[in-house]
C-alpha cells in the first residue's frame, strides 16, 4: 500500500527462512460475513471435510505474483543481467508430485533469451538440497526465447513439491543476449541471488551480489486438481513491513491457516497478487513498479489464474492517499463503481468475492480530514451494502483501541500504515475459513 514518496526501504537482506469499465451493475443481495477481530475468528465452526471435493482438475498455482514495470531506467530496479545466473526463491502454498513454471516478458520490448532454467529445493541461503535440482524445459528444449508481450510455461516435470517448500528457481541469461529486467515483481521481501556465468544447475551457488525482487517469475504450478484463492490489493498483501526470507504477509499466514485448521480440505492454492503502491482506479504512468490498477489486471491476475475459487479484494486506500483535493470529493463514488465493476466480474465468471475494509491512516503523515472523512465512508458502504460475498473488517482488527483511525501499536511496522508480522498474522486469522471454503464451493459447483 506504500507509495514511492514515502515507502520505507527494504531491510537489510538476511539469509533466514523458516519451515473500469464503470458501469454499476444492480446491487446483488449476497450472505455476508462481517468479521471486526481476529479473536473472533477462532470461534468459527470449520467447514466440514470435503467441502472443497468438487476441486477442478489438471494444474493450480501453489505460488504467483503480480508482475509489473519497467523501472526508471538507471533506477535501483533497473537490473540488467549478461553472461549471469539469477536464483529466486518462493515458497509453495499446496504441495503436488508434478510442476510447472511461467515466465513473463510481458512488459518488455524486446525478446527476451533465456539459455538454461532449473528448479530445486532451498537448502539454507543461495544453495539447494543436493541432487534435488532439475532442468527446466520449453516444448522439449533447454533454452527459449520469450516474445515481448508474452509468457512461457515450461514443460510439466515430476517434481514431488510438499506444502511450504521452499523453491528455487534459477535463470541463466547469456552475454549473447543480455536481459533487462523489464517485467518483474520489485518488493519480494525474499532473497534473489545473481551469480557470474551460467550456475542454474550448481547447488552452491556462488554470488555476487544480491536483491529483493523477483524478475521475469509470475507462477509456479502443482499437479493435482485443486481450488485457489487470490488476494489482490497493495502492499498491505504485498507485504510491506514483513520480515524478509521470514513468508509473513498475511496471504502466507492464510495459506498455512487453511492447512492447519481444514486438514486435507485445506488443500487450497494461495496466490498474492499485492502490489506496493497499487490503486484500484488508477496507473501513475511515473511508478510503473507499482502495476496497473486493479480494475485494470484484474482479468490477468484473477480471472485468468487456474482453479480460482474465490479472490479478496484489499484496495483502495493508495486511491485516497493519492488523490487531489478536488479529486476526493468525488472519491467515494468512483471506488464504489470500481468496487462494484469487481463483483460484477467476478461473479459473471463463478468467482466469488470478499472486501477488505480501509486500514488506518491517522499515524502515517498522510493523512486528513478530508481524506479521512473518504475512508470512513467507504468503510461505512462496505459494512451497510452487502455488496461482497462476505466482509473482512481489517479496519477494526488494525485500529488501536480508543483511537481507532491509529494502527494499532502492537502491529505496528514502524511507519504508522503497514503492519509488523504480528498484524500481518492477525489480517490472516480474521479472514472466515467457513464462509470463504464454502463460497469457493458454491463458486466451484456454478
Amino acid at each position: 500500500m506504500s507509495i514511492p514518496a514515502f515507502r520505507t526501504s527494504l531491510p537489510i537482506l538476511s539469509h533466514s527462512h523458516d519451515p473500469a469499465d464503470k458501469g454499476t451493475p444492480r446491487d446483488h443481495r449476497r450472505r455476508r460475513f462481517l468479521l471486526g477481530v481476529p479473536a473472533l475468528a477462532g470461534g468459527l465452526a470449520l467447514a466440514p471435510q470435503g467441502v472443497l471435493a468438487q476441486s477442478p482438475s489438471g494444474w493450480c498455482p501453489t505460488w504467483g505474483c503480480a508482475p509489473a514495470g519497467p523501472a526508471p531506467a538507471g533506477s535501483y530496479y533497473d537490473f540488467n543481467f549478461s553472461g549471469q545466473t539469477i536464483r529466486m526463491f518462493v515458497r509453495a502454498s499446496i504441495g503436488g508430485n508434478r510442476v510447472r513454471v511461467r515466465l513473463s516478458n510481458e512488459m518488455g520490448n524486446a525478446p527476451l533469451a533465456i539459455g538454461a532454467a532449473q528448479i530445486g529445493l532451498r537448502s539454507s541461503a543461495q544453495a539447494v538440497v543436493t541432487g534435488s535440482n532439475h532442468p527446466l524445459t520449453f516444448g522439449g528444449r533447454s533454452t527459449v526465447t520469450i516474445p515481448a508481450g508474452a509468457h512461457v510455461l515450461s514443460d510439466p516435470l515430476f517434481f514431488q513439491v510438499a506444502p511450504f517448500a521452499d523453491l528455487a528457481i534459477s535463470l541463466y541469461f547469456p552475454a549473447s543476449a543480455p536481459a533487462r529486467a523489464t517485467t518483474l515483481h520489485r518488493d519480494s521481501w525474499s532473497s534473489t541471488y545473481v551469480a557470474s556465468g551460467n550456475a542454474a544447475a550448481s547447488t552452491t551457488f556462488s554470488f555476487t551480489r544480491s536483491f529483493a525482487s523477483w524478475p521475469f517469475l509470475t507462477e509456479v504450478h502443482v499437479d493435482g486438481g485443486a481450488p485457489c484463492i487470490v488476494a489482490i490489493g497493495d502492499s498491505l498483501t504485498d507485504g510491506q513491513g514483513s520480515t524478509v526470507n521470514q513468508h509473513r504477509r498475511w496471504p502466507d499466514y492464510l495459506a498455512r491457516r487453511l492447512q492447519a485448521e481444514l486438514g486435507t480440505a485445506g488443500r487450497i492454492g494461495v496466490v498474492n497478487r499485492g502490489i506496493a503502491g497499487n490503486r484500484l482506479l488508477l496507473d501513475d504512468p511515473n511508478a510503473l513498479l507499482a502495476g496497473h490498477d486493479v480494475l485494470e489486471r484484474f482479468d490477468r491476475d484473477v480471472l485468468a489464474t487456474p482453479g480460482v475459487r474465490a479472490v479478496i479484494v484489499a484496495s483502495g486506500i493508495n486511491d485516497i492517499i493519492l488523490a487531489s483535493g478536488s479529486a476526493l470529493t468525488q472519491m467515494r463514488d468512483k471506488l464504489i463503481a470500481g468496487y462494484r465493476q469487481l463483483i460484477y466480474r467476478a461473479r459473471a465468471r463463478g468467482i466469488r468475492i470478499l472486501g477488505a475494509t480501509l486500514p488506518p491512516i491517522q499515524g502515517s503523515g498522510r493523512n486528513s480530514e478530508a481524506r479521512e472523512a473518504v475512508r470512513q465512508q467507504v468503510n461505512s458502504w462496505m459494512r451497510s451494502s452487502n455488496a461482497f460475498d462476505a466482509l473482512i473488517d481489517w479496519d477494526r482488527v488494525l485500529g488501536e483501541p480508543g483511537a481507532p483511525t491509529y494502527l494499532r501499536s502492537a502491529y505496528n511496522s514502524g511507519d504508522g500504515l503497514h503492519p509488523n508480522d504480528t498484524g500481518y498474522q492477525a489480517l490472516a486469522a480474521a479472514v472466515p475459513l467457513r464462509q470463504l471454503t464454502s463460497l469457493a464451493a458454491k463458486a466451484g459447483a456454478g
